[in-house]
């Protein structure tokens, strides 16, 4: 197996992160109902992962505030290591540049994401109800419902504080 490599997206990334964000988001475009936040992931800043030269996974983050939000994580092979090096990455970011907090948002029916960001170091720390309706309001095609059949209505969001 090969080394997973980390780097930072680069100009010339974009045109492929644009085809990676549609297919497996079904656009570039991140929509939270909470605070009705609106991210084009392929214009923020953000890791990608290799294995060998082929590109194995994709984190995008925003910061605002004097905080690192976390707005997509992508793993195409799950299992050997490409989320914990790209959210070590952000960390890393967050920290080099004096943030204590980052933070992210992820929806009621993803049982995996909760699972691998709880065993990272990550707290829940709220529970935004009915948030997914007000995000649905601008990108309608997010489903009524989610992984394993769970209606999908919650925006959960997590936080890592960091020390510095």
């Amino acid at each position: 197996m090969n080394e997973i490599r980390v780097r930072a997206l680069v100009e010339s990334d974009r045109l492929w992160l644009g085809g990676f964000l549609r297919e497996h988001w079904g656009s570039p475009h991140m929509v939270y109902g909470h605070g009705l936040q609106v991210f084009s992931c392929d214009e923020l800043p953000g890791f990608v992962a290799f294995c060998g030269e082929e590109p194995v996974g994709l984190v995008t983050y925003s910061v605002a505030d004097g905080q690192l939000q976390v707005v997509s994580l992508d793993s195409v092979r799950e299992g050997i290591g490409v989320g914990t090096s790209l959210m070590l990455a952000v960390e890393r970011v967050a920290r080099d540049s004096g943030m204590d907090r980052v933070w992210l948002l992820t929806t009621n029916d993803n049982l995996n994401a909760l699972r691998f960001y709880q065993k990272r170091g990550y707290e829940l720390v709220a529970v935004h109800r009915n948030a997914v309706e007000q995000a649905r309001r601008i990108k309608p095609q997010i489903p009524a419902v989610g992984s394993d059949g769970i209606p999908l209505r919650d925006e959960i969001e997590l936080e890592k504080r960091l020390s510095p």
